[in-house]
């Protein structure tokens, strides 16, 4: 059984998640918060496989609360989905939860861009050199798959604009994201808004 948590400030979109999550037999919902500052306190006291994470929310947004999240749990006991708008169809979004909870990386377009979004405000327009040496370790392949996640699209577009397998598209990235240190496909997008590569 998959324990999930979702976050999220809006009441409509926690309704879908849990209508969602109800409907799958491999999925249990084990708590569920409005805000990042209730995420942090509910994942202190109630063990989760995967939380699902709203970024734009009032007070301590998803991104601040994913940065204090992963202080407290590491990202082989805590996956996180982060979601931007329940833009998904509940069949690949239960899907995604599984891919996460295995290992994969799942990070909606409208997610990535929003995470782009933060980052380039958050950052303006410096680049950090030591995430410019970095990246410097990537092959051409590899900047060309990372630069196409920033833009926001998932393995199988990047696949099919590259005529690449969906696999080999996985494969490149997360041996981008072991050369740079990203622990996910999020921490990837910011890593790589900070070494300069926009969409």
């Amino acid at each position: 059984m998959i324990r999930v948590a979702m976050v999220d400030d809006q009441e409509m979109i926690r309704l879908g998640l849990r209508t969602m999550i109800a409907a799958q037999p491999d999925l249990d919902l084990v708590g569920e918060a409005a805000d990042g500052l209730a995420a942090i306190t509910l994942l202190d006291t109630t063990e989760a496989d995967v939380v699902l994470m709203d970024l734009r929310m009032p007070g301590i947004d998803g991104v601040e609360a994913i940065r204090r999240l992963r202080r407290a749990h590491s990202a082989d006991t805590l996956k996180i989905i982060v979601l931007t708008t329940f833009d998904q169809d509940r069949n690949v979004l239960a899907a995604g939860i599984r891919e996460v909870a295995d290992g994969g990386g799942a990070l909606s377009a409208t997610a990535g861009a929003a995470l782009i979004d933060h980052v380039a405000d958050e950052r303006a327009t410096l680049v950090d050199p030591d995430m410019v040496a970095r990246f410097a370790s990537l092959t051409p392949r590899e900047h060309e798959i990372v630069a196409a996640i920033v833009s926001g699209l998932d393995n199988t577009r990047i696949a099919a604009e590259l005529f690449l397998s969906p696999f080999t598209v996985k494969t490149h990235a997360n041996r981008a994201m072991m050369k740079v240190g990203a622990r996910d496909r999020a921490q990837l997008v910011s890593y790589a808004v900070q070494a300069g590569i926009r969409p």
